[in-house]
């Protein structure tokens, strides 16, 4: 099968589109023909060092995705062959203390897609069926793969963690990225009022058409004292960030007392200052968190089928442009996901 795969790490000369053997179906596994997947953050990880992440080589990039069930076990009660499916990328062992009780997102074994075993840029994959879920039936093939990872993780930081509230107001850094794009949407669903900050115009203009109710140019504002201005001194209840030191001073001074900061990032650095004073005397809540549990990934479908909700596709490429589409990740004024279309008759 045609994939795309690293054979080292280093720079786009890593990454080559060519044969792959294709993936043999395990039992209780189902067999999926990949239409089309959205890149991370995480592929240029790889793709530049994966360091602290066990993998072999070559390795099949490509967390998400969505494509036609090939093959399933006969008794399989809820997916069929050529059914449409999206997938949920995180395998979790099943057996460790937080399988045990429903915590498949913490557990102590588990695989990702693209990082730990063969991924999604690829016609085909196998993962055990409890990660593959019936797609809304509204989205494209790329739109359905992008709700794997970028609104998968935006709706564990939102209702998990931060458990917002209509009234509350949330706080929003780096508006283009997909994790942010998927909190704008999905803040503005749950009623809250929703402030986003960019370096770039474009994006923020971009960003108050879909829905936010104010933007900051952190490029020439003070993004706390803008907060601060737009809630009467008072700060918001919620931040949501992945860009981690070189925006965490101002998360920190934007929070009201015993807010909420959630982060799943650390683009810009992983070591802020703690400002542990302000941790305290505020009562402050610094939340970590990582992708989503199946539960949550079926909740957060059936509020897309509900609301009719579109992720935002910035750009798409053919698997044979694999390098272009990286190169678009990395582009400052990308807005969205960058999909890679795996067939021709990708929806």
């Amino acid at each position: 099968m045609q994939a795309v795969f690293i054979t080292g790490h280093g720079g786009n000369e890593v990454v080559a589109v060519g044969e792959r053997p294709r993936p043999v179906r395990g039992p209780g596994e189902v067999l999926v023909r990949l239409q089309a997947a959205t890149l991370n953050q995480v592929d240029l990880y790889m793709r530049d060092s994966g360091a602290g992440i066990t993998h072999r080589l070559p390795q099949i990039m490509g967390l998400d995705g969505a494509g036609i069930v090939e093959e399933v076990d006969g008794d399989e009660p809820l997916l069929a062959p050529g059914q449409q499916v999206v997938l949920h990328p995180g395998i979790a062992c099943g057996r460790c203390e937080f399988c045990q009780r429903g915590q498949g997102v913490l557990c102590t074994a588990i695989q990702y897609l693209g990082e730990h075993r063969d991924g999604t840029l690829a016609e085909y994959v196998s993962v055990p069926a409890r990660n593959v879920f019936p797609m809304p039936a509204h989205l494209s093939h790329a739109e359905a793969a992008a709700l794997g990872v970028n609104h998968l993780t935006a709706w564990r930081m939102l209702f998990n963690k931060a458990q917002i509230k209509p009234w509350e107001t949330v706080l929003i850094f780096g508006i283009g990225g997909g994790v942010s794009l998927a909190a704008l949407q999905l803040a503005r669903l749950a009623g809250a009022r929703v402030i986003v900050t960019s370096r770039t115009d474009a994006k923020l203009q971009r960003a108050l058409q879909m829905g936010a109710d104010h933007a900051i140019d952190s490029a020439t504002r003070d993004v706390a004292k803008e907060v601060m201005a737009l809630t009467g001194g008072r700060g918001v209840d919620v931040v949501i960030e992945n860009v981690g030191a070189a925006v965490w001073s101002s998360a920190m001074k934007s929070l009201v007392r015993g807010g909420r900061l959630v982060t799943c990032g650390a683009t810009s650095g992983d070591q802020p200052p703690a400002d542990l004073r302000r941790i305290f005397i505020r009562q402050l809540q610094i939340l970590g968190s990582t992708l989503g549990d199946l539960d949550e990934f079926a909740a957060l479908l059936s509020l897309v089928r509900r609301t009719g909700l579109r992720p935002v596709i910035d750009a798409a490429f053919p698997m044979a442009e694999a390098h272009a589409a990286l190169d678009r990740l990395g582009a400052a004024d990308r807005f969205g996901k960058v999909a890679i279309t795996i067939s021709d008759g990708a929806r």
